[in-house]
């Protein structure tokens, strides 16, 4: 009886009555390619009936989306892109991923489309470039996604204007389109739609199949946590308290540490994002402004100026054409709150501090007018200060009884110099 249980697992782990399935929920980026990448190759070697991509996005890199579309078409197991749940999207980068797939699904109330290469992250810096330029890149997505429309046998003409008038429709109106096979509102109905269908010449077995989802690693779910722009964001700010604070405060060590390591991180990602440069300067501009009013007597202009200058530059960080690096008020609002307070407040008073007259100290005695207790030349000499008696030198003669100025300290000796005291007429 066991052996019949232990037959009948190896079979559904191992075997024609199963598929894969990974979830892909967010914005396209080099950790969406490790892991497609990695679960093609994983469910191939299960022996699986396809990998099922089940795909929810506002858009990516186009670097990211050719890549993954290589991945689909070197694949040796058939590929399903299931845009799903309800309210789901494939915009933009999603466009191209599901129309490469073998079989491209949706679930009622999604849509598919808005695939203008301008809308899509090159790999890092301003994404707005001139119009020659715009241009190409049009005519680029425009070929790339006709050739992946003509390679699967889908609406080419839809295809295009997908990318040239960033045409865009539900479910429905792109099963009738052509644009998709599978109107599915559930796996269970998914599965047993693709069952019997023909892909690289084998026929899919899929309504009985065990679905097994083959999960993010812990390095790919760091990197995709990391490969957002809430997340460069926040580092960035790190970076901003940690390194200001190390010098308003130095010697602290801690927040300079982690100012810098936050640094390195958005440094990384700032090259991969599509990063905003008139948002970046902007944001650098308030950080002067905040400063520069610790010092100066505005009486808060300055202030206000870093405090619009950093509300408009998160505003503007990231391109504001791409729908899927857009920061939410609900984010900037308290940022631009609490990096105000902290200039105003913590590193104003830090830096406040390190100019104030010293208080403490043997470095208190500088500038203290006493009298000689004795003689007083370059060699000897005593003075009575706070309570202790200290050597005292001085490079011109001072008798015993006259005043003198302390000017410097020197381990335990004094240099002194002759005070001359004004008399009152």
């Amino acid at each position: 009886m066991m052996l019949c249980w232990l037959i009948a697992g190896l079979a559904i782990g191992r075997g024609a009555d199963r598929v894969g399935l990974i979830r892909v929920d967010g914005a396209i980026g080099p950790a969406t390619v490790t892991y497609i990448a990695r679960a093609i190759k994983e469910s191939t070697a299960q022996g699986d009936q396809c990998l099922i991509v089940q795909l929810n996005t506002p858009g990516g890199l186009l670097d990211s989306t050719r890549e993954i579309v290589q991945e689909f078409f070197a694949a040796p197991l058939p590929i399903v892109v299931y845009v799903a749940p309800a309210g789901a999207s494939a915009a933009s980068a999603g466009c191209f991923i599901t129309l490469a797939a073998d079989v491209a699904a949706m679930a009622p109330a999604t849509t598919i489309g808005a695939a203008h290469p301008v809308e899509m992250g090159g790999g890092g810096g301003e994404q707005k470039v001139d119009s020659t330029m715009k241009q190409k890149l049009e005519n680029f997505a425009s070929s790339f996604i006709e050739s992946i429309a003509v390679k699967r046998k889908r609406n080419v003409e839809w295809a295009k204007s997908a990318v040239r008038e960033s045409a865009s429709v539900t479910a429905e109106q792109a099963l009738k389109l052509k644009v998709i096979e599978i109107l599915a509102p559930d796996m269970s109905s998914l599965l047993k739609q693709l069952n019997g269908r023909e892909v690289h010449d084998r026929i899919l077995k899929t309504e009985d199949a065990a679905v097994v989802v083959i999960p993010m690693s812990l390095r790919e779910r760091f990197f995709q946590m990391l490969w957002r722009p809430e997340v460069m964001f926040v580092l960035m700010l790190i970076a901003i308290y940690g390194i200001i604070g190390e010098l308003s405060n130095p010697g602290a060590i801690l927040p300079g540490v982690v100012g810098a390591i936050a640094l390195i991180l958005a440094l990384y990602m700032a090259a991969i994002l599509p990063i905003n440069i008139a948002g970046l300067a902007l944001i650098g501009l308030a950080v002067v402004l905040f400063i520069t009013d610790v010092f100066a007597s505005t009486h808060g202009i300055l202030t206000a100026g870093g405090i619009a200058a950093f509300f408009l530059g998160s505003i503007m960080l990231f391109e504001k054409t791409a729908p899927a690096f857009r920061l939410s008020l609900n984010l900037i609002i308290p940022a631009t709150l609490i990096t105000a307070a902290f200039f105003i407040f913590v590193m104003g008073a830090g830096l406040r501090a390190q100019f104030r007259p010293v208080r403490t100290g043997k470095e208190t005695l500088i500038g203290r007018i006493v009298p000689a207790l004795a003689h007083i030349d370059q060699q000897t000499g005593k003075v009575f200060v706070e309570g202790e008696y200290w050597n005292a030198v001085s490079d011109a003669p001072i008798d015993a009884g006259q005043l003198v100025e302390i000017i410097s300290i020197k381990g335990l000796t004094l240099t002194v110099k002759h005070k001359i005291q004004k008399e009152l007429l």
